[in-house]
């Protein structure tokens, strides 16, 4: 009878450690970056900050854009439990118009869909530049004056 109670205590001690390994997890700060209105040829650069909250090394195999106009950069190392990293996504600002694009992101998270994905979004308007005037040109009396179109 003792030697029963043992084995069912170390069997119930290992299912509980079992339950409690949940593997990496990826929790983001968010999954929308909202551009706003930019100007044509603005930086297009952004970044989603994402932290390990599971109890392994998170691996991110690899990100991709829904199409050219949106380049992610990931990190290539194991993000250990805990950890703090960062995703850059750069989108093509030379485009006019609403942006509305996702980042597809693979990994060994836990805690994605049944294919190992996370989606990332990102959306906003890129308007066209305005005319930035000329240069001051100095005049003979010392003052300067601004060509306006």
């Amino acid at each position: 009878m003792k030697h029963l109670f043992s084995l069912l205590l170390i069997t119930g001690m290992g299912f509980m450690g079992y339950a409690q390994s949940n593997g990496p997890e990826i929790t983001f700060e968010e999954t929308t970056v909202d551009y706003g209105t930019i100007e044509e040829k603005a930086d297009g650069t952004r970044e989603f900050v994402f932290r390990n909250t599971g109890n392994e090394p998170l691996i991110i195999e690899r990100a991709q854009g829904s199409c050219g106009c949106t380049v992610p950069e990931w990190p290539r190392d194991p993000i250990m439990p805990g950890q703090e990293s960062k995703i850059k996504v750069t989108y093509d600002t030379r485009r006019l118009g609403a942006i509305s694009k996702s980042v597809r992101i693979y990994s060994n998270a836990s805690n994605t869909d049944a294919q190992g994905v996370t989606t990332l979004r990102i959306k906003g308007k890129v308007v066209k530049a305005e005319e930035v005037p000329t240069t001051p040109l100095n005049n003979s009396q010392g003052q300067s004056s601004i060509r306006n179109k």
